[in-house]
């Protein structure tokens, strides 16, 4: 049976959504303190939890707050406590989703060596990890933090939950990315933000316009829409304000989680900003099939012959090892080797 057909006869499914501050720049502590809301979560029969973005070691809110030559004082801290794919704490993690059996998909700051992203990872029931991905274009002042992903970071997986996806924050504004992913036929779709308290003045940061994006994707994409969502707690804040300026910048709480169906409707009850818990709703994978019946965005509902998306997927290693001797590029990192220009046929 394939998983789509088995998709189909598996009914309905609990899935949850944490919001909750992190031990702040300390990778360990947010480890042990996602093990208790994982271990939460699959008591309650939670099939998959999501974690807010950069949720390990917690999001660098200090970026909003002061010039970058005052960060840098941040960044050795935060670097150090960054998650890495081949570390400790990332074996942990895939520990907890084994030893739970539960779907988890984390909100991360990756370190790479001597670069971060802002990426994503699913780890199955079994521990193993399904996807990572990293965020394609980190916004605004995240960009003297954080690296670039590529198109080969657009990806579902499919799972015994459906075909999940995951995308960070602001890539839930980015048009075409978005289609990208409706494209890939996801069903369930992860996401992350890492709180709604930062610049009160600006409307586009707050909670209304930017839950409403997370709506608006369950709605466009027809699938269910799960958005965890980071708080600030008192400790952070008093580690982050310094000043009255700054203070009128960041505000404790900001925590807005939610999970939507496909036809865009809340599905749980939301907590006060201020409070950490676990947010819990049974989907049904069969509700997609009757919103779609109203609007596919790639399929009846398009016109290809009108317009549509060019998608390069192929990833974008900075390295590729070139031999005179060879007819081939041959890649340092991942992806497929690229013929020698110099051996092309004469026009």
């Amino acid at each position: 049976m394939s998983m789509n057909s088995s998709n189909r006869n598996n009914g309905k499914r609990k899935v949850a959504v944490v919001q909750a501050a992190p031990e702040f720049m300390d990778l360990d502590g947010c480890v042990a303190k996602a093990g208790r809301l994982i271990q939460e979560a699959a008591s309650e029969g939670a099939q998959l939890v999501a974690f807010p973005e950069c949720w390990f070691p917690g999001y660098p809110w200090w970026i909003w707050l002061s010039p970058v030559a005052d960060n840098l004082r941040y960044f050795q801290r935060y670097h150090e406590n960054s998650l890495s794919a081949d570390g400790d704490a990332f074996r942990r993690l895939s520990g907890l989703a084994r030893d739970y059996g539960i779907h988890v998909s984390v909100g991360a700051s990756e370190r790479d060596h001597g670069s971060l992203y802002i990426a994503q990872f699913l780890f199955g029931q079994a521990g193993e990890l399904l996807q990572a991905r990293r965020k394609l274009k980190p916004t605004h002042v995240e960009r003297t933090v954080f690296g670039e992903g590529d198109g080969s970071h657009l990806q579902v997986v499919e799972t015994r939950l459906g075909n999940v996806g995951q995308l960070c924050c602001w890539e839930h504004l980015q048009p075409l990315t978005k289609y990208a992913m409706y494209s890939l036929h996801e069903q369930v779709h992860v996401a992350a933000w890492p709180s709604f308290s930062c610049y009160p003045q600006a409307y586009s940061l707050g909670p209304q316009a930017n839950s409403a994006a997370s709506q608006v994707y369950a709605l466009e994409g027809q699938c269910f829409v799960l958005a965890p969502c980071g708080v600030i707690s008192p400790d952070m804040h008093e580690l982050l304000v310094e000043t009255e300026q700054q203070a009128s910048l960041i505000k404790v709480g900001g925590g807005f989680a939610q999970i939507y169906a496909p036809d865009g409707s809340p599905m749980c009850d939301p907590l006060p900003e201020h409070q950490e818990g676990v947010l819990f709703a049974e989907i049904d994978l069969g509700a997609i099939a009757v919103a779609k019946s109203f609007a596919d965005p790639v399929g009846h509902y398009s016109r290809p012959d009108v317009a549509r998306l060019l998608l390069n997927r192929s990833p974008q290693p900075c390295v590729e090892e070139f031999s005179p001797e060879a007819t081939e590029f041959i890649d340092a990192g991942e992806g497929p080797a690229r013929t020698n220009p110099a051996d092309a046929p004469a026009a």
